[in-house]
């Protein structure tokens, strides 16, 4: 039984608890959470990983796979590659656990029978292999939505430029609500001369630019003072940021009088994409920094 922080992970049974709630963990992370708890303060090589958890014979895009294996126990552990407390990641060499770990015997609690004893790693490798007809055939949780996952993007060398580009973005909203709060009756006669007398309409842009102000702000903010986990920071956002973007991805229709009914169109679709956009460029910034 390891114990580490708020954790405790069983390695007879393969369970990860936090403060004594169970927490999902795939079966490859529960091996590369074991191998690294074994040896705590420790390098445990990428060649070491890639032994544990595929045979030699296996063909396996073996660098993708133990980055999301990597990533996934991250998420579990609530972790950073930028700056982890628990998981420390040695450019193209493996892995270290840097938290203080204690070690101690399962305690039985039906029968008097002997503590578990700590698994040699590659002893759980084989034994994994083999079925045990004991054990109920479990489906394995696969939990993934229409939207793209982290593990799906591909890695950049400069992941700057990822949050130049989102930085970019921010400041274009920023310049809308500006412009739009500035401007109100030159904005109310085009809409007037676009729908008609539409109180409505100029109620909702007032309300959406002043709630998307301390929105952006605090994206700009995050971004430059490097707020950690920003990009799940973000996901929880989404869904509002979602609908206060494709309600200003409509502005450009506003214009089509004067740019023309087929430029204001494109520019309604462009904009509506950008919210996944921003989500994009902030898994892709994650992802490069963790492998």
């Amino acid at each position: 039984m390891f114990r580490f922080a708020v954790y405790e992970a069983d390695q007879a049974s393969g369970e990860l608890r936090k403060s004594g709630i169970r927490i999902h963990l795939p079966d490859q992370a529960c091996q590369v959470l074991d191998a690294l708890l074994a040896r705590p303060g420790e390098i445990v090589t990428r060649e070491e990983l890639r032994q544990r958890l595929w045979p030699a014979d296996t063909f396996v895009d073996f660098d993708h796979g133990l980055n999301t294996v990597i990533n996934k126990l991250r998420e579990a552990l609530g972790d950073a590659a930028g700056n982890p407390r628990f998981i420390e990641t040695l450019a193209r060499r493996g892995y270290r656990f840097v938290a203080p770990v204690q070690v101690t015997e399962r305690t039985p609690t039906i029968q008097s029978t002997p503590s578990y004893p700590i698994v040699d790693p590659e002893a759980v490798a084989v034994n994994s292999s083999r079925p045990n007809p004991s054990q109920k055939p479990t489906t394995p949780i696969i939990r993934r939505t229409f939207l793209t996952a982290a593990e799906d993007l591909p890695t950049v060398g400069s992941p700057f430029i990822l949050l130049l580009f989102f930085l970019l973005i921010q400041f274009m909203y920023l310049t809308f609500y500006i412009v739009a709060l500035a401007r109100l009756r030159p904005l109310e006669s085009v809409v007037e001369q676009t729908f008609g007398p539409s109180a409505w309409i100029m109620t909702t842009a007032i309300i959406a630019a002043l709630i998307g102000l301390p929105i952006r702000l605090y994206l700009i903010s995050g971004v430059l003072f490097g707020i950690e986990n920003m990009s799940m920071k973000f996901r929880k956002l989404f869904a509002p940021i979602f609908l206060l973007d494709e309600l200003w991805a409509l502005a450009p229709l506003l214009l089509a009088p004067q740019i023309g009914i087929g430029l204001a169109l494109a520019a309604t679709a462009t904009l509506v994409y950008v919210p996944f956009s921003q989500r994009t460029l902030l898994l892709m910034r994650k992802r490069s920094a963790e492998v």
